[in-house]
């Protein structure tokens, strides 16, 4: 047996001392670099309807991919490698393709298995509207009223992904009195327009508008979160109102480059 060499077992331990401490440094680095990376939110880039406080979302989603395989319109996607702490977890890039609703029932927040997106939220304001409506009649609903479709706006209304924003009047197309005729989007995005049953891709479908309203005509929440407010002169601004969730289909179908109508999300992709 070969005798136990001390000076080697000391050099070895000294190197292995010095790895160890370059290690922490860098695993150090990296986290506050991270860290500091992922304070910042990049415009347009959304978690889905329902999801928790960025801090509890990162704890509660386990990447499953649930929720991207469910959207009707394929509007989330997983965060890349350059997205650092969110690696993995879903979010939505509103100009690629925004969330608008198709599902009716929040299907990305009713699948999610750990509650990440957080189903209750919604089921508690399709509840409370069919209280309060009950109430209104009552105690018992119309028989014109169709429930779900009450729930259905309720739920729609029930969080907050972020709020549109027009950072500079001057960029949109209405504030000038100028209409838009063209492609609806430049993107072959899908929607489904407000009070239709079909999605279209928005890039086969062409437009002539007089003023330009795009994002007042096809927000799925209607007047109760944008309207088209007249400002004399013939010009014309989207108002956005508290009915805005931030969903992104203004974003994505406004003409302009940059666009006009932006998001300011509420509960943010950690990026870059």
């Amino acid at each position: 047996m070969a005798a136990n060499n001390p000076k080697l077992s000391r050099r070895q331990f000294l190197k292995a001392s010095a790895s160890a401490v370059i290690s922490l440094a860098v695993v150090g680095s990296a986290a506050y670099y991270f860290k500091d990376k992922s304070s910042v939110l990049k415009t347009g880039v959304i978690r889905p309807p329902g999801s928790r406080d960025e801090e509890e979302f990162l704890y509660a989603c386990i990447k499953c991919g649930l929720c991207v395989q469910i959207c009707p319109v394929h509007a989330i996607k997983l965060a890349d490698w350059d997205h650092y702490l969110s690696y993995g977890t879903p979010y939505i890039d509103v100009n690629q393709q925004a969330c608008d609703f198709s599902c009716d029932a929040i299907q990305c927040a009713e699948t999610c298995p750990t509650a990440a997106i957080n189903f209750k939220i919604f089921k508690h304001a399709g509840d409370k509207a069919i209280e309060e409506l009950t109430k209104k009649y009552n105690g018992q609903l119309p028989p014109n009223v169709n429930p779900f479709e009450v729930q259905i706006i309720a739920m729609r209304e029930a969080d907050k992904m972020g709020v549109a924003k027009i950072p500079d009047p001057n960029q949109c197309l209405a504030y000038h009195g100028h209409g838009y005729k063209g492609k609806l989007g430049k993107t072959h995005s899908l929607l489904r327009p407000p009070g239709s049953q079909e999605r279209i891709y928005i890039d086969e479908v062409e437009v002539n508008r007089e003023i330009c309203d795009l994002c007042v005509a096809y927000c799925p929440l209607g007047d109760h979160a944008i309207e088209l407010k007249e400002l004399g002169n013939g010009k014309f601004l989207p108002e956005i109102k508290d009915g805005c969730v931030g969903c992104g289909v203004c974003q994505m179908l406004c003409p302009t480059e940059p666009k006009a109508i932006v998001i300011e999300p509420f509960k943010g992709l950690e990026t870059a």
